[in-house]
This record gives C-alpha cells, sequence and structure tokens, in this order.
C-alpha cells in the first residue's frame, strides 16, 4: 500500500501562497436539480482548503466537473453557476468571479475565480496535452484536492499538473489518503469490511483484497446472491452466474460472512412484502431484496467486536422500506460502534444521509471509484502525478 505519510508528494500547507496564482482542482460533482444544490457534501469538504489559500493571501482559481456532458457543449443543467451562486454567500468577505472561458482573468490576492465546469472543454476526458497547459498557465501552484476524481486520468486532474510549475496534494486530498491508509495498511485488529451492492463483477478485486487483509468480509446485495448461488437455485434474485467459479474459490478463504436467511419479494417493488427465508427455501419466482433476521444477528455481533470497519455498500434494496432492514441494522450498528469505521462510495453515502448516522462514521470518503480503487491496492493517476511533481522539483517537504 502507498501511504503518503511518505516524502514523496509536496503539500499545499508546506508551500508559500503568498500573492501566487493557485489553480485547486476540487470535487463540485453534486446533483442539482433546477439550479438547486441538492447535495451539499463534497462543497462543505473543499472549504477549509479554499479558506487555507484565501488567508494566505493567494488569488485563488477553483475549476471541477459536474456530471457528463457532451464535450465541447455547453450544458445549462450542468453549469458550475449554482455552486458559484453558494459558495459567493459562504465567501462574502471576498471578492467571487466566475469565468466561462479559460482567458486570462486578473484577480488581486485574497480575491476566488470560479470556472465553467471543465468537462465542457475539449480534451478535458481524453487528457489533452494542448487542454492540459492552458490550465498550467493559469497558475503558479496546481493543487489537487478532488479525490472523487484522483482515478481519473484527465487534463484537469492529471495533466495540468505534468505543465504546472508545482503540483501539490490539498489538505483534503491527504486527509481522505491517510484515513484510507490507517484503515488498510496497519488497521486494528479485528478488521471488518463491509461489502455490499448489486455486481460482484465491479467489486470482485475489492473483495479479493479485503478478504486477505481484513478478520471477516461481509457481503450482502447482489454480491452476496453470487455466493449464495454457489449451492442454491436462488430464484429470480439478481446475481453473477459468471463470477460463481470465481466466489467459491474466495469462499474457501473461510473470512466470508455469507447471509444465512433473506428477505424475499415476488416483484421488484415497494409494495412487495418481505418474507425472511432459508435460501433453500426459496421458490423460482421470489427475489433476494435483504438480509434475513438470523443474518442480521450475526452481523451486529461481527460489528460489535471491530476495532476497524471498513464500508462499502448496502445490504439490500435499502430504498423499499420493507427491504431496507438489514442496511438499517448494519448501519446503526456501524454508528453505535468504537470502531474506527471508514466509509465511502455513492450509495453508502446515500445510507449514512438516510440513517443520519454522519457524525457516528469515523471517516466519510468523498470519492466513489477511487475509494474502491485505492482500497484496491492501485496507485491512483493523480498520486502518480503528484509524485512525479515532486521528483521535478525536489523539494524537501516533511508532514
Amino acid at each position: 500500500m502507498h501511504s503518503i505519510h511518505n516524502k514523496n508528494i509536496i503539500h499545499m500547507t508546506d508551500l508559500d501562497l503568498n500573492k501566487k496564482k493557485v489553480l485547486i482542482r476540487v470535487d463540485f460533482n453534486v446533483p442539482i436539480k433546477n439550479n438547486q444544490i441538492l447535495s451539499d457534501d463534497r462543497i462543505q469538504a473543499s472549504i477549509p482548503t479554499i479558506n487555507f489559500a484565501l488567508k494566505k493571501n493567494a488569488k485563488v482559481i477553483l475549476m471541477s466537473h459536474i456530471g457528463r456532458p457532451k464535450e465541447g457543449q455547453i450544458n445549462h443543467n450542468l453549469s458550475i453557476t449554482p455552486i458559484v451562486k453558494y459558495l459567493k454567500k459562504i465567501f462574502h468577505k471576498y471578492n467571487v468571479y466566475f469565468s466561462k472561458s479559460l482567458q486570462h482573468v486578473p484577480i488581486k490576492p485574497g480575491e476566488l475565480l470560479i470556472l465553467e465546469n471543465v468537462r465542457f472543454n475539449i480534451g478535458e476526458k481524453t487528457n489533452d496535452s494542448q487542454l492540459s497547459k492552458k490550465y498550467a498557465e493559469l497558475c503558479d501552484i496546481f493543487v489537487m484536492d478532488a479525490f472523487g476524481s484522483a482515478h481519473r486520468k484527465e487534463a484537469s486532474t492529471y495533466g495540468v499538473g505534468l505543465y504546472a510549475k508545482i503540483a501539490c496534494a490539498g489538505p483534503l486530498l491527504v486527509s481522505e489518503i491517510n484515513a484510507l491508509t490507517k484503515a488498510l495498511q496497519n488497521p486494528q485488529r479485528p478488521m471488518v469490511s463491509i461489502v455490499g451492492g448489486a455486481k460482484i463483477s465491479t467489486k470482485f478485486q475489492l473483495l479479493k483484497k479485503l478478504s486477505m487483509i481484513s478478520d471477516i468480509v461481509i457481503v450482502g446485495g447482489g454480491i452476496a446472491n453470487t455466493f449464495l448461488a454457489i449451492d442454491y437455485n436462488i430464484g429470480k434474485s439478481l446475481h453473477e452466474k459468471k463470477f460463481i467459479p470465481l466466489a467459491k474459490k474466495l469462499r474457501a478463504r473461510n473470512n466470508i460472512l455469507i447471509p444465512v436467511d433473506s428477505r424475499i419479494g415476488t416483484e421488484f417493488s415497494d409494495k412487495s412484502i418481505a418474507i425472511n427465508k432459508k435460501p433453500s427455501e426459496i421458490k423460482e419466482n421470489e427475489e433476494i431484496m435483504d438480509i434475513g433476521n438470523k443474518s442480521i444477528k450475526k452481523i451486529t455481533q461481527v460489528i460489535q467486536t471491530a476495532k476497524t470497519i471498513l464500508w462499502n455498500g448496502p445490504m439490500g434494496v435499502f430504498e423499499f422500506k420493507n427491504f431496507s432492514i438489514g442496511t438499517r441494522k448494519l448501519a446503526k450498528s456501524i454508528a453505535i460502534s468504537k470502531a474506527f469505521s471508514i466509509a465511502g462510495g455513492g450509495e453508502t453515502i446515500n445510507v449514512i444521509n438516510m440513517f443520519d448516522i454522519k457524525n457516528n462514521i469515523s471517516y466519510i470518503s468523498t470519492g466513489g471509484g477511487a475509494f474502491l480503487e485505492f482500497a484496491e491496492g492501485t496507485k491512483l493517476p493523480a498520486i502518480h502525478m503528484l509524485e512525479l511533481s515532486k521528483k521535478k522539483h525536489n523539494i524537501n517537504n516533511t508532514i
């Protein structure tokens, strides 16, 4: 695993930002409907970094993507404009500007400039060198602080850092990686990992890695169904046939906790009645939509003993009231646990908000894909780029 406690990258907090043009890649990819921000979690997570740079008298420029617009086309529904309004309220003591182009906009120290959605720019997704150079020309210092995009090799997350005079890590990126490293590298034991969600194919590498470093791995959702399908006919339950042989190999490690009973329904709807059944009792027209009562009891007992918890994904179709019990009980037991708990992924954050346990999780990661890839042991492109920049400058940087 790669820790950031080493001196391989430059930290924004160690640099002199006074009067410097500081371009910060933030993660403002938040849900927006009718110009209203539906969740401001990711923006709030970036505020301390922005504040730090403004207080150090920097000329601060922010850039982020939102959604998946078609490059080269302006999509007003995915404009940064609502976020600009939001930030103007937060930073009302400062001058805040908005620029739709990458032409040089003169700003003074202690002022804030926000750029339009980077994905409107042609060449963003392909990490185009011309666009990367344009970004780099805007600044003296490039700060990568968007952990949620750290696994992407794009112009605003990677290319810019290769051409910028200095590329460094922002405080949010550093805290994300330190929290993940703490959970993965030298965890306090017992370590319990929870992997839920629909598809085992998207999380197989993660399961493999976590089964090697965890004491117990709890599986839920469609992922658990693929394990159940090794021995049982599970009706029309969501699972991936192709992955049954691999799931069987993984199960042989003996530390995967597979549900012993399930809540099943006959139709995929919130009106469907939930019936608690053993896997051997499931009929052809039935589908597993949550874990059952005995499984919940087993899981909560395991969580009570944990010293480290890594959580990614729900136990079932938590959006349906009748099938939300397993996920709710899991969430509540993590919330009351004394363990160091780290949670990540979009669905997991929805669960945390739904059951109002935000303040009871030790660390909530802002990254989905980046969280998974880091936990799998993959070196994230953004980290690689920051290491290259450090080598280039060879600035002695200590934590």
